[in-house]
Order: C-alpha cells, then sequence, then structure tokens
C-alpha cells in the first residue's frame, strides 16, 4: 500500500528498535504528559462548568429573569395592562405578578426578612420554589387561611416548624386612636422550603399575594415577574418591554442583581483554563527535548536520506509527523480518560468521602454539598484544539534543524 516517505519513516521512529528504545521511552513519556495535562485540563473545566450551572439554577430558580415594576414605593399601575403587554412578546414564557415587603418575624426567636406576596397559580410559571419544599404545600398559601411559607433556615431561626404560629410586623406606619403603629398580623407557618441558597433559605417567606396587598394597604402587585426562553437574552428584551410599557414602569433583570457573581464564575473560569494551559505547554515542551535527542540520534539517517535525494522540506515533514502523532495519541488519550473522570466525579468524589471520612464540601459551610460536574463539549474541542497546536508548533524548531543538516559533516565519523 502506497505511504508518503515522510509519513513511513516518522511512523518507523515512534517504534522503538534496539538503539532507539530511550527515544521512544521519552516520546512515551510526553504522551503521558500531555495525556495526564488534557485530562487535568477538561476535569476542572467540568467542576467549573458544574459549580456555575447548579449556581445558577438555584439561583435564578427563586429570582426571575427580569421583573416590571412601578415607581418605587408605588404599585404597578394598570397591571393588568402591563401583564397583557409583557405576556404579548414572543420571548416571554411566564409572568407572575407579586408584592415584596421588608418584615419583620417573631416565632420563639425574631429575625428579619423580605416577605413576598405571590399568586399560587402563576409562581410557578416564573420560580421553582414550589419543588423545593421540604414540608407542608406550597399551595397552601390561600387568601382566606393567613398561612406563610419559610426557608429552611429562616424557620430554624425562629424557631418554628409546620403548624407554628409566627407574628409578622411590617414597619410601615398606621394611624389610630393610640397614635403612628406599625401594622402586625398573625400567620400559621404552612410549608418549608429549601433553595440551597443562603440568601433565601434564611431570608424569605412567602404570603398569599392578596393577604400582601392588605398588609401594604395597597391596591394591586408592587411588580410582575418574569420567565424568559433564555435568560442571556434578557437585557435586550427588558428594552424591549421598557419601549412598550413607557416611562411609569421600571424593567430590571436578573443581571442587574447577580451579574458579579456569574461574571466572577466565568472569570475564574478563564483564569483555570489559562493556568492548566501553560502546564500543557510544560507537556509540549517535553516534546521539544524528546524530538531534538530524535535529531541528535539520527544524524547518520538523514544525511543518508539527504544523499539520495530527499529535499529540507522532505526532512521536516518526517519529523513533524512524529511530534503530531505523539501530540494525537495524547490527546485522544486525555480527551478518554478526561470525559470518563469529568462523568463519574461526583460518584468518585462520594466514593472517597466514605472511605477517607473526609467531607470535600461540608453543607454547612458551601452553597454546594456534593462537588458538580458538566461536561461541555465546546471546551473539550476547545481543549484539543489548543493542544495539537501547541505539539504542531512544537516540531517546528527540531524539523526545521533536522532540515539543515549537512550529510558530509554528518558522516564524517560515521
Amino acid at each position: 500500500m502506497f505511504r508518503p516517505l515522510e509519513l513511513f519513516i516518522g511512523l518507523r521512529y515512534v517504534r522503538a528498535k534496539r538503539r532507539n528504545q530511550f527515544i521512544s521511552f521519552i516520546s512515551t513519556v510526553s504522551i503521558v504528559c500531555i495525556t495526564i495535562s488534557v485530562m487535568a485540563l477538561i476535569t476542572v473545566m467540568s467542576v467549573m462548568n458544574g459549580f456555575d450551572s447548579q449556581l445558577r439554577s438555584r439561583i435564578l430558580g427563586a429570582i426571575s429573569d427580569a421583573t416590571v415594576s412601578g415607581l418605587p414605593g408605588e404599585p404597578v399601575q394598570n397591571w393588568q395592562y402591563a401583564l397583557q403587554q409583557v405576556k404579548a412578546n414572543p420571548h416571554v414564557r411566564g409572568a407572575a405578578p407579586y408584592v415584596e415587603i421588608q418584615s419583620f418575624l417573631q416565632g420563639q426567636r425574631s429575625s428579619g426578612a423580605i416577605v413576598r406576596g405571590i399568586d399560587t397559580a402563576k409562581e410557578p410559571d416564573v420560580s421553582d420554589i414550589n419543588k423545593h419544599m421540604i414540608a407542608g404545600s406550597f399551595d397552601s398559601l390561600k387568601s382566606d387561611d393567613w398561612n406563610i411559607v419559610l426557608g429552611k433556615d429562616l424557620a430554624l431561626q425562629l424557631g418554628l416548624n409546620v403548624g407554628d404560629k409566627v407574628t409578622m410586623v411590617v414597619p410601615e406606619l398606621r394611624a389610630t386612636p393610640l397614635g403612628a403603629v406599625p401594622r402586625i398580623r398573625g400567620f400559621t407557618v404552612s410549608g418549608i422550603f429549601e433553595m440551597g441558597m443562603e440568601e433565601f433559605d434564611s431570608g424569605l417567606g412567602l404570603i398569599n399575594l392578596h393577604n400582601a396587598e392588605q398588609l401594604k394597604s395597597i391596591d394591586g402587585p408592587t411588580g410582575i415577574r418574569l420567565k424568559l426562553d433564555d435568560l442571556y437574552n434578557a437585557q435586550p428584551v427588558a428594552r424591549q418591554l421598557a419601549d412598550s410599557l413607557g416611562q411609569v414602569y421600571m424593567v430590571t433583570t436578573w443581571m442587574d442583581s447577580h451579574a458579579n457573581f456569574f461574571t466572577a464564575i466565568s472569570m475564574e473560569k478563564k483564569v483555570m483554563f489559562i493556568i492548566l494551559s501553560l502546564i500543557i505547554l510544560v507537556a509540549v515542551i517535553n516534546l521539544i527535548s524528546m524530538l531534538m535527542m530524535l535529531v541528535t540520534d539520527k544524524q547518520a539517517d538523514i544525511a543518508i536520506l539527504r544523499t539520495l535525494g530527499s529535499t529540507p522540506r522532505s526532512i521536516m515533514g518526517m519529523f513533524m509527523v512524529q511530534g503530531v502523532l505523539v501530540g494525537f495519541v495524547g490527546i485522544g488519550f486525555g480527551v478518554g480518560l478526561g470525559s470518563l473522570l469529568s462523568w463519574q466525579l461526583p460518584t468518585i468524589a462520594k466514593w472517597i468521602e466514605h472511605v477517607t471520612g473526609v467531607t470535600f464540601l461540608s453543607p454547612d459551610v458551601y452553597y454546594i454539598s456534593e462537588v458538580p460536574s458538566k461536561l461541555d463539549w465546546h471546551d473539550v474541542i476547545w481543549v484539543s484544539l489548543v493542544t495539537f497546536l501547541f505539539s504542531l508548533l512544537a516540531t517546528l524548531y527540531p524539523a526545521w534543524r533536522a532540515s539543515r543538516t549537512q550529510p558530509a559533516q554528518a558522516l564524517r565519523y560515521e
């Protein structure tokens, strides 16, 4: 079967013969180094993707992609019209009115919290809190019952459980025969949720929308929470909604309140990619050393090939074949092992925790108690391309040195 001369000789140099077993050993070491580097980079990127995905789902499961609100401290004017306008936008997948109240809760102990009045029929269209109930019922928030659903940590802090009574104090004064007093109302704890985020589990309570309107003495919600088809498209959609609604409405997005958090995760992922790419570069330097030793060892062979008519370009091709082959094999093993490790990393982490008794992510300290991993094939492709490019560049100088070999000087002592 016909094969180009450069490919034929380059492949022969990879296989160990009696005199070049050390060179083949160095080739194996280069493959192992590239494999470990690629595997480590893919695994770390997958863990970063896992943390980003977990945090994003937990945060955005409690907040909305976008929010339409009225003037500060005022309810949304003509909120039914605003609701119709936002639903008419093709990017809006769900909309739910709400009333938000800064309050003080008193149980066995006391704590400040944000209490949100919601419509239980529409709230699942914009949040996932109903999917994270650990006690009681989400649908128990009815206007006639004066029930409240608390975050897990908030309930613990107040010393309450399902069925207990809690007093809610709204720091807005109202005139009475006894003077100005805050609004006070008793509630029954009818449910407890756990989002896995301290921000919500320790500082959020839910009540019925109409109950919240009565406590605030307003007629209508203070805002409308929206779910979009693409959360990354929130800013353009917000501008469209602001133009269609007019100046008496304010439209904000999740990026306005949590952009710095997700930007920090993205930046950390990029920094880790750069750092681990330097490790790949170190592995590629080992490849350069291997090729330089090979060029030195094959001086006589190169000289003979030159006398038989091989051109410098052909000589370069022979040594580039070996370098590229080493890089290609290393990338192949690295991608395979890295993908397998990323896929099974949560299971492996649990097994190590079980054997050693060491908890990597304590639930008392971290938002996420399990090591997450999410393999993104875009990252795998980028890692493979970068490593292959480094391997290709590593072959250029040794191959150029081989092509500069002078036959007479190389064969002088043969």
